[in-house]
């Protein structure tokens, strides 16, 4: 089942076209990343499907309707913008509660204290926030996101300016909200953190999605080169001619050192042929590693690609 889904969706401004013909499947219960330079149309994306924006064309559904300016799938999802804004004086637990009685909610003290805790600002509550780091305000954002315990979450650049702790936090804290089923859409630049954190991925570039899958489709479809580094006994100098000679007909890239190789390769299935070889050549191997792509070899691939 999706939490929201887009059919064609497209957004036109004049003759500039923004988002191009998207279609989009986010699974529910899942943390879907969405990446992209800027420019490339996602923060346009978000708009439409939160119902900021109207769409030129096609269609989505978000949580099963398509009539986001329906309160009762407004009060549904939450939203986190790039940026939060706070009011100076006011305190952490004083902007909650502010901002439950603009969603019409009715929250208790220990409610909010509650909400406080899991963003760990349990101990900054009843500080103002012209007081908190650029990292609490991320977390304040946060606790105000899911204040009205949404099932969909859009979270736009979470990390974005944050200290290295503070990301870590944020990365424990978006895990254990999607632990509790919730669905998470989260946008961002950092693609080590995408690849880490979710279920599955979507590439966009100049409003159009160019691939879309779990990091594994991804691999499969958009990147097939594996780094093989091998770990091996010292062999004779005189080896290494016919040795670089049958590896470069494998694979490419081939570093050979005393007791190690390092060698790219297109499938899995050269391997036993890169063994075979050092067993022939009576070199005993020792150990056998094999590097993947990764979505910052992918992101790369397909922006070379166009």
């Amino acid at each position: 089942m999706y939490a929201f889904e887009t059919n064609q969706l497209t957004k036109k401004y004049g003759h500039h076209t923004v988002v191009n013909k998207v279609d989009l499947n986010v699974t529910q219960g899942h943390i879907f990343g969405f990446l992209g330079k800027n420019g490339a149309g996602k923060s346009t994306l978000i708009n439409m499907v939160t119902g900021i924006i109207k769409p030129t064309s096609g269609e989505f559904k978000i949580l099963g309707s398509s009539e986001i300016t329906h309160e009762k799938v407004k009060r549904r999802i939450g939203v986190l913008p790039d940026y939060s804004k706070f009011y100076d004086e006011l305190t952490g637990i004083e902007h909650l509660k502010y901002f439950a009685g603009i969603l019409g909610m009715s929250k208790s003290t220990s409610d909010l204290i509650k909400l406080l805790e899991l963003v760990e600002l349990g101990d900054a509550m009843k500080i103002k926030t012209k007081k908190y780091s650029f990292g609490m305000k991320k977390k304040l954002g946060i606790a105000q996101t899911l204040i009205n315990d949404p099932e969909l979450i859009f979270l736009d650049e979470p990390t974005s300016g944050v200290d290295a702790n503070a990301v870590l936090n944020i990365h424990s804290l978006i895990k254990n909200v999607a632990a509790d089923g919730k669905t998470i859409f989260l946008t961002s630049h950092n693609l080590d953190e995408v690849e880490k954190l979710c279920d599955e991925i979507a590439i966009m570039d100049k409003g159009v999605i160019r691939a879309q899958g779990s990091m594994n489709q991804l691999r499969r479809e958009y990147q097939s080169q594996l780094t093989v580094k091998i770990k091996h006994s010292p062999y004779p100098e005189k080896q290494k001619p016919e040795l670089l000679q049958i590896f470069n007909k494998v694979g490419r890239d081939v570093h050979l050192g005393e007791e190690n190789i390092t060698i790219v390769i297109e499938e899995e299935s050269d391997i036993p042929v890169i063994n075979k070889a050092l067993i022939s050549a009576e070199i005993d191997v020792y150990r056998i590693e094999v590097d993947e792509p990764s979505l910052e070899d992918i992101f790369l691939d397909l922006d070379s690609s166009q």
